[in-house]
């Protein structure tokens, strides 16, 4: 049998690691007539912590502002734990960079809208993802760091605007 067979993947976990949320104009924001620009940045992070189990966390955080003022701050850190085994290196860093968050983002996604809404705003429903687009982008910026004088093994944060 060749190694492909013997390669597992599960689920064990998923679970809300982090959860938080400012408005730090309230109440008077409510009473603001102008719409916010929303700003989001999504960052993940991926450790081993046992034999064949991972965490892998993705925390997304969604900012509300009409000009300089914060309308309200939201950040999850939505998080699951994984069994692998048996999967090569090579494809192991794109299976918890790229299959493990895809898995945890509409969890992440639901938190966030749940947040806004219980704080008074309007749901926020952030839009689909592609972490395969993520995971290539930050694997060509760890090229072109490792280029220049020196590696760079920090997690990736990515900024989104809309």
């Amino acid at each position: 049998m060749s190694d492909a067979a013997q390669a597992s993947f599960s689920i064990e976990k998923i679970y809300l690691k982090d959860a938080s949320l400012e408005s730090p104009l309230a109440p008077n924001v409510f009473l603001q007539a102008e719409a916010p620009q929303l700003e989001i940045q999504v960052g993940q992070q991926a450790q081993q912590f046992a034999d064949t189990l991972y965490e892998v966390t993705i925390t997304v955080t969604a900012t509300a502002r009409v000009g300089e003022k914060t309308q309200f701050l939201v950040e999850v850190a939505q998080a699951g734990i994984f069994a692998i085994q048996g999967v090569p290196e090579a494809e192991l860093d794109a299976l918890l960079g790229i299959g493990c968050p895809t898995v945890l983002y509409p969890y992440a996604r639901e938190a966030i809208s749940d947040l806004v809404t219980r704080a008074g705003f309007p749901p926020v429903v952030l839009a689909p993802m592609s972490f395969e687009a993520l995971y290539l982008q930050r694997q060509q910026q760890a090229q072109a760091a490792a280029v220049g004088a020196g590696r760079d093994d920090t997690a990736g944060r990515i900024e989104l605007a809309s």
